[in-house]
């Protein structure tokens, strides 16, 4: 067997079961998860209907490059959404199967684990940049590539920014790969385009490539204000697309996670390459989905109504959480960022007693970090996710409240 499978940790929901395991919640409150970030608005009619309307596609092998509708109606969206001028669909967009499966698949096309920068480095495998907290695929994408994840602790000082300046430059000589997200998971937190000039100007000078994971970007609460993606900052910094990829996906967007459409988009010899391993990989995205996933991105209302729903849940849960927990609004993205410490609970703690005493479930902001450089950055805080439909989390948060006026009696 691969030897590096025995180096990837438990995800953080088989890290939830065992922390839950034997606790009996209480009678009389029906279960409530803020847990999983999986969207629960319905899908919009008008991908159901285009999904039966390309049903014929299942007797078809799906190209891994995929349609040249799909990729034009890709690179439509990305050049209105972002302000780009031009943006090759035949070399510079990739449809892909979610963009979790595109993020790990990236790492095993771009990491070179036999070569090393100079002599110095000949005993140090290369390195993959992380943000912490992060979403998990990014370490065992670089864990099973050969690589050695960094991670780069987010600071809330910083709105959860994490601070590239204190990496050291040994480490910036080693690292092949950067992963980004923006907005983050689990805080929301948006890089700003100084962040992004300073991202830049490290990949110039060490010839890392960058990939930005944007599955959230239009989970956003200003609809004058969407966040700020890498090639937009690409563009006003008067650069091309050199060493950067961005992700995106239709799961969040358009409420369809179980389509397990996105697309890569981005620098075209990148692109080149990474074609070429999924050609042997085999993730190609269904014909049929392909077809659907058209009519996706070519519509915007049901987006605007979407976020419309979010909007609504956050002015409404915020407030309420607020007065009880360490909370406010996320710059994007559908979770609240809680730090519990107020409590006097760990997040562990509280999780496991909020389930025991309320049937809500939060995911420990632990279980989505690791220790580096002294600390675990997720320590003291939950995650909640609000996917679920209005009342439901307006009825969760109520329960939170009370659980958190409880601890104090």
């Amino acid at each position: 067997m691969n030897p590096l499978l025995k180096k990837l940790q438990p995800y953080p929901f088989e890290k939830l079961r065992v922390l839950f395991k034997g606790i009996e919640p209480r009678a009389g409150f029906t279960p409530i998860s803020f847990g999983i970030g999986e969207p629960k608005h319905p899908t919009p009619t008008l991908i159901r209907d285009a999904v039966i309307n390309a049903l014929d596609g299942l007797a078809s092998y799906p190209a891994t490059l995929g349609s040249e509708p799909l990729r034009a109606a890709i690179a439509a969206w990305v050049m209105q959404r972002y302000g780009l001028e031009s943006v090759d669909p035949a070399t510079e967009v990739l449809p892909v199967s979610g963009s979790r499966e595109a993020l790990f698949a990236l790492a095993q096309t771009v990491i070179d684990s036999r070569t090393k920068k100079d002599a110095a480095d000949a005993a140090e495998p290369p390195i993959v940049l992380c943000p912490n907290p992060f979403y998990q695929i990014y370490e065992g994408a670089a864990l099973l590539a050969g690589a050695e994840p960094y991670f780069v602790n987010s600071d809330p000082a910083r709105n959860f920014a994490c601070d590239y300046s204190a990496v050291p430059d040994h480490i910036w000589a080693r690292t092949q790969l950067l992963y980004v997200c923006s907005p983050g998971n689990p805080t929301g937190a948006v890089l700003t385009l100084e962040n992004w000039r300073e991202l830049f100007a490290l990949s110039d000078k060490h010839g890392f490539v960058i990939a930005s994971d944007e599955c959230y970007s239009e989970i956003y609460f200003d609809e004058t204000n969407p966040p700020l993606g890498g090639l937009e900052a690409a563009r006003l910094l008067k650069r091309g697309f050199e060493r950067l990829v961005m992700l995106s996906s239709l799961s969040k967007r358009s409420n369809v996670p179980g389509m397990r459409s996105g697309f890569v988009a981005g620098d075209a010899s990148v692109l080149k390459d990474f074609l070429l391993y999924r050609t042997y990989h085999g993730a190609a995205l269904s014909t049929v989905f392909q077809r659907a996933s058209i009519a996706a991105w070519q519509d915007e209302t049901h987006v605007r109504d979407n976020r419309a729903k979010y909007l609504e849940k956050f002015q409404t849960v915020t407030p309420m959480l607020a007065d009880v927990l360490d909370v406010r609004l996320p710059d994007a993205a559908f979770y609240l960022w809680a730090n519990v410490a107020g409590t006097g609970l760990t997040d562990t703690e509280f999780a496991a007693r909020l389930y025991a005493d309320y049937n809500v479930t939060v995911l420990p902001g632990s279980f989505l970090a690791r220790s580096a450089h002294g600390t675990n950055p997720g320590e003291g805080f939950v995650r909640i996710a609000l996917v679920a439909g209005n009342e439901e989390c307006v009825e969760g948060a109520r329960r939170i409240v009370e659980f958190c006026r409880s601890l104090r009696s």
